[in-house]
């Protein structure tokens, strides 16, 4: 019975454990493309890269939704970050 019992625990926590997936809030404005990939839901290594191209080549983003002029990053990936993703200007300060 112990057994039933570790095994039944064991498939538990694995299935629980992707729902255990968290984000952070990251500054899309200075983060580099490793930070917002690992930080940012739906954003992996491509997306991210392309986040900070073109931030570099456009200046900062002034709202999340400005993240949608990034080809791959649409509605529905700002809005699963929109409490993650901080805006700061550069140099500094808060823009959130």
């Amino acid at each position: 019975m112990k057994k039933i019992y570790t095994r039944c625990v064991a498939v538990l926590g694995a299935l629980l454990c992707p729902l255990l997936v968290f984000a952070g809030p990251v500054d899309v404005n200075s983060a580099d493309a490793a930070t917002l990939a690992a930080e940012l839901q739906g954003v992996g290594m491509s997306k991210a890269e392309a986040i900070v191209e073109d931030r570099e080549a456009n200046g900062p983003f002034r709202s999340a939704e400005d993240l949608m002029r990034v080809t791959g990053i649409g509605q529905r990936t700002v809005e699963i970050n929109r409490e993650y993703i901080l805006l700061q200007p550069p140099g500094g300060g808060s823009n959130n």
